[in-house]
């Protein structure tokens, strides 16, 4: 991996690029050799995150990678669907090490984190999902997941956020923070349109994880609510489900020191019971 410590957001985060098999990773990381792989929600992680800042500060070394076409990853021409991002984060799981790694998925990310574990579970030690899309729990006539691209745009954020205070400013943003947020968009409906954000096989086989599993949720979320967290947790062994207070959608920004703080416990503890 290429880069240097990015100091204008948390002095313990890097910035730089790591090729994976077709894809050149922009990433963000901390700590020495990364135990951690943390997969971005519906907008790529900035050098500034708090979230990330707060899971360095508790000594985790992850590496969180802008997925292809998010941030500043290239999207290889033939990429058009979760599969190539669960297969692209697969070859980057492998560059890390042969160890298993922790994977942590937050909202869409958690989608591309929860295919991973239906198909390598014992390339991970332990996952946590927050805010997780990907399956379908009511009928075709019941809507499990807002839409995101058709609904108004005051719906979708009364329904993202606990306190709208924390919906992003654009006109406060500079130039190449909105054209990064813009370019996300439109690499999430590239890969989320149809079928719209799940895969209609993944719930069937969540039986397969086989590694300890914590599922986290903003108590507020209107986009994929705490009912749907719950059968994303029943659907997995011995899953552990926990509401995080006073979140919405995006728990990583609304209370990202909770949020970092209950992953950090989940993950060291099972550091610690390898250490006795």
């Amino acid at each position: 991996m290429t880069g240097t410590p990015h100091r204008a957001g948390h002095p313990e985060l890097n910035r730089g690029v790591r090729r994976a098999g077709l894809v050149d990773f922009e990433l963000l990381s901390a700590g020495g050799r990364p135990r951690v792989l943390v997969l971005h929600g519906l907008q790529s992680f900035n050098a500034d995150s708090v979230f990330l800042g707060a899971l360095a500060e508790r000594g985790l070394a992850f590496a969180a990678p802008a997925l292809p076409g998010f941030g500043g990853t290239p999207r290889p021409e033939q990429f058009d669907g979760v599969e190539d991002l669960v297969m692209s984060c697969l070859d980057l799981i492998d560059d890390l090490g042969p160890e298993p790694i922790a994977l942590v998925g937050l909202s869409f990310g958690g989608w591309i984190a929860a295919e991973i574990a239906v198909r390598c579970p014992h390339r991970l030690e332990r996952l946590v999902l927050v805010d997780a899309l990907g399956i379908r729990v009511n009928s075709r006539e019941t809507p499990d997941i807002l839409h995101l691209f058709n609904e108004p745009a005051p719906v979708v954020a009364h329904a993202t956020w606990a306190a709208p205070a924390h919906a992003p400013d654009f006109a406060a943003m500079p130039d190449e923070a909105v054209v990064t947020y813009a370019r996300n968009r439109e690499a999430l409906c590239r890969y989320g349109w149809r079928p719209y954000m799940h895969n209609p096989r993944l719930k069937r086989w969540l039986h397969r994880i086989s590694v300890p599993t914590l599922v986290l949720w903003g108590d507020q979320d209107g986009i994929v609510s705490p009912d749907y967290g719950r059968a994303y947790a029943d659907a997995i062994p011995g899953a552990r489900f926990e509401l995080v207070g006073n979140a919405g959608h995006h728990p990583e920004i609304e209370q990202p020191q909770l949020l970092a703080a209950a992953i950090a416990a989940f993950l060291t503890q099972a550091q610690r019971r390898e250490v006795a």
